[in-house]
């Protein structure tokens, strides 16, 4: 299948573009950006222009940030091209809600994924805690905001999620593999004073059966990055690093081997699926819980930041 990618920045070229170039089912025919672009392959600044002139083009794959997605999600789905949404979906639940009734509507399917469910290990994770009772589980998602979004300050910008930004990796693991649902109770945000998405986070949440479940960010991780969810339970303890990429139980590596390996290939042979059938998966389970943190949190000014 032949899909356009918009918006070619360090996400698109880091993870998409190998992705597609190594998969059998996909086909990179266009690229829409005002900067950027992939060698070999034509190239608009203009997505109505795309959209009208190469029709052939059925699939379209929006690496955009959130707050201008939902405008080239819905002239995509309004000209009958099934769309895959980069994480998160949108900027507000409620523009994600109006997308996929807009593609049920039109008939295309639309994704919105969540790349660190795909991490190698999840299913892993998911299967060990299904049968044991939860005691606690501890969320700790620490890296350098200079290493990973280099002078993005949309990051930082109103809708631009801040240190949720990559929060909502460990939240989407998280909604993935505890069999019993939870919900945000508390939350404390550090907002630099020159900025308006928070730099940190200490986040707790309600577990059904009374667990111990926390969540701490930060995006001044000086370090290496720490990507990682411990889960204490009644039969032993499972630890997952590398934002899902390894597996201890009970200090014992898991080494069991996925089928097809990676985070975005993963993603895109899901997308081929939904094409077939013009289904919606739209699951923001990941997405309430940042909602209910900026609802709750309590607001804490610390130093400006600086890139």
């Amino acid at each position: 299948m032949q899909v356009a990618l918009v918006g070619i920045g360090k996400i698109a070229v880091d993870q998409h573009v190998p992705a597609i170039n190594a998969s059998a089912d996909w086909e990179l025919a266009a690229t829409v950006s005002r900067h950027g672009s992939v060698e070999g392959v034509p190239a608009y600044d203009d997505f109505d222009a795309m959209l009208a002139e190469r029709t052939d083009i059925r699939v379209v794959s929006l690496c955009l940030p959130p707050v201008p997605r939902f405008d080239y999600a819905a002239r995509a789905i309004a000209a009958g091209r099934h769309v895959m949404l980069e994480k998160p979906p949108g900027a507000t639940l409620s523009e994600c809600h109006t997308l996929a009734d807009m593609a049920r509507d039109a008939g295309v399917a639309l994704y919105a994924t969540w790349h660190s469910r795909q991490a190698d290990k999840v299913p892993a994770a998911k299967a060990w805690l299904q049968d044991k009772r939860l005691i606690s589980l501890t969320i700790t998602w620490r890296e350098n905001v200079r290493q990973w979004h280099p002078g993005q300050d949309w990051v930082f910008e109103a809708g631009g999620l801040g240190v949720f930004d990559p929060g909502i990796n460990a939240l989407s693991i998280l909604t993935e593999i505890l069999p019993d649902p939870v919900h945000l109770t508390a939350a404390e945000l550090q907002f630099p004073e020159n900025r308006d998405t928070p730099i940190a986070a200490r986040c707790r949440f309600h577990h059904p059966h009374g667990a111990d479940v926390s969540m701490d960010l930060d995006w001044l991780e000086p370090g290496d990055p720490t990507w990682s969810i411990e889960a204490v339970t009644d039969q032993g303890r499972m630890r997952m690093e590398n934002g899902g990429g390894h597996l201890i139980i009970d200090d014992m590596p898991d080494d069991s081997l996925p089928g097809l390996t990676g985070e975005y290939p993963r993603l895109y042979a899901q997308m081929a699926k939904l094409v077939e059938t013009g289904a919606v998966d739209m699951d923001l389970a990941p997405m309430r819980h940042v909602a209910d943190a900026f609802t709750l949190g309590r607001r804490v000014s610390v130093a400006p930041f600086e890139w």
